[in-house]
């Protein structure tokens, strides 16, 4: 958790107004839920690794005898908590809110999360999360929008040449099945998978080895993976999908990431989409149950975004089915790659007077320039002023004007901060 000085508050609210805006040109209206949800809620199983990352927050009223005899049992010693994602609270707020909203509604949510996670670079216990959510939509076309913001509001904050790599929960799903992994060794399974990017395929093969993962389903994840196989000319497109995954894939599945890969070449006016089919792309929250994606950018190899489809979700909360999808943007690493821009209010200026300036004059003449959609600061004089205006200048201030006693707005000279 982390403090943040003006220039860094500045550089990340100006970040936040580009996605802010991008958002809602798009369509996605804006929400808010409480920080905290019930204990039940964010440990209902469908948080994955996540859900043991929670900050719990101690039930009110509790002796230190109670706080000993109910030690062994979380659930009775808890009845809230910090969220550690927007997604369950969304999915809370939807079935609380159902009857006052559309019936396909674009959500933003973008707020603060915590999670007691190991700090390190990138990673904080407090962090930002941007999302983006369409529930109640059961066709892909609602990835392709989410997908078709995402690529904009990169664009718009200078992240030009991003791309999406994209897979889906079933294809996954199926793929193991094909290759003979039972059901119950899948969960440890795709976690070995998940670190194809790191430890390549025979790594993984090793890992799934030394799991005792089924021994015929790891040779054939063997042979899939070394097996002979040329790319299409079009790196994304149904002959590259089908050539990725084994023989027989679902055509309903291979026919939604098509679809989403057409919708979203229209929407940019492209014929090369910025989408990369990932086979072993696996995502680990638990509730995904179709199209996953994360965002990619040539500059750095970690992801900055990610997200997929949770019918499943909302439904717990409501007592029937209801179709959803979200996109997330990973602003504390988004905002590390941004150039800081010139101050968005314009004209920012630093007046530095005399102590024997009248502060009503003072004052006045500050009142002026802030009606004419000035920014102003007002500093004493100091005999070295170079520290001053570096100061000024990190926080965003590019010129300054010296005030001395009787000065008037038309008698300011106003100079650059060099």
């Amino acid at each position: 958790m982390r403090d943040f000085l003006p220039a860094d508050k500045a550089r990340r609210e100006r970040a936040l107004a580009v996605i802010r805006e991008r958002y809602r040109a798009h369509g996605f209206d804006e929400i808010e839920t409480p920080v905290m949800e019930e204990y039940g809620r964010l440990h209902a199983g469908i948080g994955g690794d996540n859900e043991k990352l929670a900050y719990n927050v101690l039930k009110r009223g509790l002796d230190a005898e109670g706080i000993r005899s109910a030690a062994d049992d979380p659930a009775a010693l808890t009845d809230l908590g910090l969220r550690y994602d927007l997604t369950v609270p969304l999915a809370r707020f939807y079935a609380s809110h159902r009857a006052e909203l559309p019936g396909v509604f674009r959500s933003i949510q973008i707020a603060p999360v915590w999670r007691a996670e190991r700090p390190q670079k990138g990673r904080y216990r407090q962090f930002v999360q941007c999302d983006i959510d369409i529930i109640g939509e059961t066709t892909s076309r609602a990835e392709a929008e989410l997908v078709v913001a995402t690529l904009d509001t990169a664009d718009a904050l200078g992240l030009e040449g991003g791309s999406i790599r994209i897979n889906d929960r079933r294809a996954l799903d199926w793929m193991l099945d094909s290759f003979g992994f039972t059901a119950e060794e899948r969960p440890g399974v795709l976690i070995t998978i998940d670190k194809l990017d790191k430890i390549g395929a025979e790594g993984v093969v090793a890992e799934l080895r030394a799991r005792r993962a089924t021994a015929s389903a790891a040779d054939a994840f063997e042979q899939f993976m070394t097996r002979p196989m040329t790319m299409e000319y079009n790196p994304y497109g149904e002959r590259q999908i089908r050539k990725l995954l084994p023989p027989g894939a679902p055509d309903d599945v291979v026919s939604d990431l098509v679809g989403i890969g057409d919708a979203v070449a229209a929407a940019r006016g492209v014929t090369d989409v910025p989408l990369v089919f990932d086979p072993f792309l696996v995502r680990g929250m638990g509730y995904y149950t179709g199209t996953i994606f994360e965002l990619a950018h040539p500059s750095v190899d970690y992801s900055l975004g990610g997200g997929g489809r949770y019918d499943g979700m909302i439904g717990r909360f409501l007592g029937q089915e209801v179709p959803a999808v979200g996109f997330s943007i990973g602003f504390e690493r988004i905002v590390d790659l941004l150039q800081t821009p010139t101050d968005a209010a314009g004209t920012a200026i630093v007046l530095v007077h005399d102590r024997e300036v009248a502060a009503g004059d003072l004052l006045a003449l500050k009142a002026a320039l802030v009606a004419e959609g000035t920014r102003v600061r007002l500093e004493v004089r100091a005999k070295n002023l170079k520290p001053l205006l570096e100061r000024a200048a990190a926080d965003g201030y590019s010129s300054f004007a010296i005030v001395a006693p009787g000065a008037s707005r038309a008698s300011l000279e106003v100079k650059p901060i060099a």
